[in-house]
């Protein structure tokens, strides 16, 4: 587990590079990104669905970017995209793919169905946890005052 922790904070950090996340946050969100692939691995190992797992991974992460973002006020997506890219399905997409070109059509249908689901998992844990953080603001469901 370590060493598979350690490739994924390597993994995220150039992920950050890529992305061109300021260095001081940079490490912070490799650090997020190993965090995330823990709950993730781990989770299932306790009978929660691989769905469920990512959902919570990707609302952990949010939430850790929301909040740091505001100490260093920089803005939340400069965590939040290289923390949740550990979570994203590529192989399975890319499996899917494969599938579909071999004309193994169900398993095409089955492995599409999983990805999609875990990119809405992903999606999901990130719009819940900026919904909270809009609430705390008076973004959503902010009363409508005329002229102001």
């Amino acid at each position: 587990m370590w060493l598979e922790l350690l490739f994924v904070y390597a993994a995220t950090l150039c992920f950050g590079i890529l992305f061109n996340v300021p260095t001081r946050a940079l490490f912070i969100g490799a650090l997020i990104g190993c965090l995330s692939w823990f709950i993730y691995r781990t989770l299932p190992e306790y009978g929660i669905s691989i769905i469920l797992a990512t959902a919570l991974a990707s609302f952990m992460s949010a939430t850790l970017a929301q909040v740091l973002a505001k100490k260093f006020r920089i803005p939340a997506t400069t965590f939040s995209i290289p923390a949740i890219i550990p979570l994203v399905p590529g192989s399975k997409a890319y499996f899917t793919m494969l599938a579909f070109v071999e004309s193994d059509y169900l398993l095409g249908l089955e492995l599409g169905i999983s990805t999609m689901l875990q990119a809405g998992a992903i999606a999901g844990g990130l719009v819940f946890a900026l919904a909270i953080f809009s609430f705390k603001k008076g973004g959503i469901g902010q009363r409508y005052e005329p002229g102001r």
